[in-house]
């Protein structure tokens, strides 16, 4: 029965994580031009996991 309750917890406790990470790092821009591109930023790290790249390149 326990496992069952943490097996819940987990989706939720990572859904928060996510949104205190984001929350933390939307809070950390002074801007709107350096909120996109910390999105940009973010994104083209998960296109680079996603396609195996590495990209050091700043846009």
């Amino acid at each position: 029965m326990k496992t069952r309750s943490v097996m819940r917890a987990v989706p939720v406790l990572l859904v928060a994580g996510v949104l205190g990470v984001a929350a933390s790092a939307l809070s950390a821009c002074n801007t709107v031009k350096g909120a996109g591109e910390d999105l940009k930023a973010v994104g083209q790290a998960g296109e680079d996991v996603l396609t195996g790249n590495k990209s050091d390149s700043k846009d």
